[in-house]
């Protein structure tokens, strides 16, 4: 299909080809633009002329927010001209985050991530120097999460305003023990903060993963940190107190909150990755049989899995850890997979339905290059997911690996994933676990 029959809101200007946008993506963008466009005029006339209108050029550099529960939790966008169309990331820190395709048509913008099923749609201002409108992510049970969006060409700042800040008296970098704790449970996790005068980079680490790149200040007593990558919107925010820790806040795109305390401790840790989930199966294997994207049955007994060493990776598409680890195993299973090595993903999805997970599960292959098999094994619920995978004793983390010898014996279980942000653990565990892939071969 020639580009300049394609509908703007599909176009995907960086990569080979063009895919529909998901239905009620399309449908969400209506109920969201139709009611802007009347707001010129009063009737639908705003949004006719507003569609004819000459196109602006949204290049450059954006101060995104989203409107969270607990307060604006900003990121960057750099938005970039193509030749047939534009591009753009999203900035945390160090990160960098693709998006999938931009739709610019007069005055509507749609910054697409289709691997989320996320998008965030809005309006540019006439002058060209904000655009207003939300965020929008499928959820679990098919459920949106949705949160107002605003943008900036003028505001370089990610919290707070040079002409606000007071700089802070005390300096938080450094490691942290944590302890989060919401209505059904308490989480014990390690913050890490790099601190070079107001700015503050850093994550926090827990017993499943990371929190990834977040970025922020720490202004007078007030630590805030944000993070944003079209499918997780993470805010969390704290006051230094006289004893000198931390009490603060975490709010998780628009439903989830936790309260969080921090005491400053370079030798905070967290439980051994290997010794959260124990093997079931007395005869040390472990077994399963599900469908993959085409529909085609898949178990431990194919011919293609026999006398191959073999990780098997619990994984969501939704999950960020796990996508932070497919590249890794895509580069494991490019070098390794001629010496033996085999890899099969068993994916856990949001929705339960079967044709939207299948969707997503080749939209996550694509994303990264896949080429070992991804079977589509259930929920995300961990509950759900253990009573499906009856030889290990639960499911604590996605990603949880799973090593399995030429002879088809366990020989270890990793609860989690350490991504990038976590720096130096994400380098130390990749070769940790490379190491366990050599010794398998």
């Amino acid at each position: 299909m020639p580009a300049s029959t394609v509908p703007w809101y599909v176009h995907r200007p960086f990569q080979n080809h063009i895919e529909p946008m998901p239905t009620r993506a399309f449908i969400f963008l209506l109920i969201c633009l139709l009611p802007l466009a009347c707001t010129d005029s009063g009737t639908s006339t705003g949004a006719a002329n507003d569609r004819e209108a000459e196109p602006l050029n949204i290049e450059g550099s954006w101060r995104g927010v989203l409107r969270s529960p607990g307060g604006e939790l900003p990121f960057g966008v750099e938005v970039s001209r193509q030749e047939d169309g534009y591009s753009a990331v999203i900035v945390n820190g160090d990160e960098r985050v693709e998006t999938s395709g931009v739709g610019v048509i007069g005055r509507r913008v749609v910054i697409n991530f289709e691997w989320y099923d996320a998008e965030i749609s809005a309006r540019v201002a006439a002058d060209g120097q904000s655009m207003t409108g939300h965020w929008r992510k499928t959820a679990a049970e098919e459920e949106d999460s949705t949160l107002p969006f605003t943008a900036s060409r003028t505001q370089s700042f990610r919290f707070t305003p040079a002409t606000e800040r007071v700089f802070p008296a005390k300096d938080i970098g450094g490691r942290w023990a944590v302890t989060f704790t919401d209505d059904e449970s308490s989480e014990l996790a390690v913050g890490e903060f790099q601190q070079q005068g107001d700015r503050v980079l850093g994550t926090f680490l827990t017993p499943t993963g990371d929190y990834r790149y977040l970025e922020g200040d720490f202004v007078g007593s007030r630590l805030r940190l944000s993070t944003f990558d079209g499918a997780h919107a993470f805010l969390f925010t704290a006051e230094l107190q006289a004893d000198g820790s931390l009490l603060g806040d975490f709010y998780s795109r628009d439903t989830y909150h936790a309260t969080w305390v921090g005491n400053r401790d370079p030798d905070a840790s967290l439980p051994d990755a290997w010794t959260q989930v124990e093997l079931s199966n007395q005869l040390g294997q472990f077994r399963f049989s599900f469908e993959n994207i085409d529909g085609q049955l898949m178990t431990d007994q194919d011919p293609t899995l026999q006398g191959k060493a073999r990780l098997i990776v619990l994984f969501g598409t939704w999950c960020p850890n796990c996508n932070d680890e497919a590249p890794v195993l895509v580069d494991w299973y490019d070098r390794y997979r001629a010496q033996g090595l085999e890899i099969v993903g068993l994916a856990f999805e949001y929705s339960g339905d079967i044709e939207r997970d299948r969707q997503m599960l080749k939209r996550y292959r694509e994303r990264h290059g896949i080429e070992f098999p991804l079977l589509l094994a259930g929920t995300s619920d961990k509950l759900d997911a253990a009573e499906v995978l009856p030889d290990i004793d639960k499911v604590l983390a996605y990603p949880t690996t799973i090593f399995v010898g030429r002879d088809g014996q366990v020989q270890g279980i990793h609860s989690g994933f350490a991504g990038p942000g976590t720096g130096e653990h994400y380098v130390e565990l990749v070769t940790e676990l490379e190491a366990r892939i050599q010794a398998m071969l």
